[in-house]
């Protein structure tokens, strides 16, 4: 079984407790507005462009329909054959089997607390995470997701067995910004919220706030309501992040930082109605 990695930060002190790797899955069903990480959206279909746009020839085009073949060992790292495809997508993508990630993983095992998959959208590769997690965990490492909460948690049990916590995006609470922001509904994000409240696995929720009106008032108080007959007994953080221009596309980068005494007005909402940690990151 393999699945398509579109980079492993080695070293992260934001995605979880501690230092840990994140492996950052290639694929999303949710088209954010304010992604950070555009090409980890779409899914390469070999048409070629990005080789003519790399300045050192690190990409070799092959047949129209084949994902050109990256020499990594050229390769300067500019971006210019992110910035040239049409996709979302990034021509440097790996196909990577447990053995490759455990590898990959080993070489920095003394200096990290753990792994965590994030993307795009890891959980569109649940079953790779049952088989992966397990193997790391024997090492001595935890496991931890981040999702936007699309996938049915209640059907897969088993990747909540072997999972330590997941960190889950909540990006709207009305339905109608919740589409306009991400072009798909909300409903299974609140479901999944819950399930993973419940299974004592939710560990952090979190909000992007812009100055754009997404409701994040709203967003804090449908979240705080709905999760607080766990809140007492599951010590789940609410993080409060401000919109960032880095990596956005260039037609969403107005959408505008808040001020800090908005995202201050936020961080005591959560706390009022029933979380007991709330930070602005």
């Amino acid at each position: 079984m393999t699945a398509p990695i579109n980079r492993i930060i080695n070293y992260s002190a934001v995605n979880g407790p501690g230092t840990r790797s994140v492996l950052i899955f290639q694929g999303c069903n949710f088209r954010c507005l304010y992604c950070h990480v555009p090409d980890t959206l779409g899914n390469c279909n070999g048409c070629g462009v990005c080789a003519y746009h790399c300045p050192v020839g690190a990409l070799r085009p092959d047949a129209p329909g084949i994902i050109p073949q990256w020499l990594e060992e050229k390769c300067i790292d500019c971006g210019a054959c992110i910035n040239a495809c049409r996709k979302d997508s990034s021509p440097r993508i790996r196909r990577m089997s447990i053995k490759d990630v455990l590898d990959h993983i080993m070489e920095h095992r003394r200096h990290i607390r753990g792994i965590t998959c994030s993307g795009g959208e890891c959980t569109l590769y649940a079953e790779f995470m049952i088989d992966l997690f397990p193997v790391i965990r024997r090492q001595g490492l935890s496991c931890l997701i981040e999702t936007n909460g699309t996938l049915d948690f209640e059907k897969y049990r088993e990747l909540l067995d072997c999972c330590d916590g997941v960190m889950l995006d909540i990006k709207a609470a009305d339905p109608l910004r919740h589409m306009e922001l991400t072009g798909r509904g909300n409903e299974e994000v609140f479901h999944s919220a819950q399930v993973l409240a419940r299974m004592g696995k939710l560990t952090e929720v979190r909000t992007v706030v812009t100055m754009a009106d997404f409701g994040a008032r709203e967003t804090v108080e449908k979240t705080a309501r709905i999760l607080r007959p766990y809140l007492r007994k599951n010590d789940i953080l609410y993080r409060l992040i401000p919109f960032r221009v880095y990596g956005v596309r260039r037609e969403y980068r107005n959408l505008g930082t808040p001020s800090r005494k908005v995202l201050e007005e936020l961080r005591d909402l959560a706390l009022s109605a029933g979380f007991t940690k709330a930070l602005i990151s």
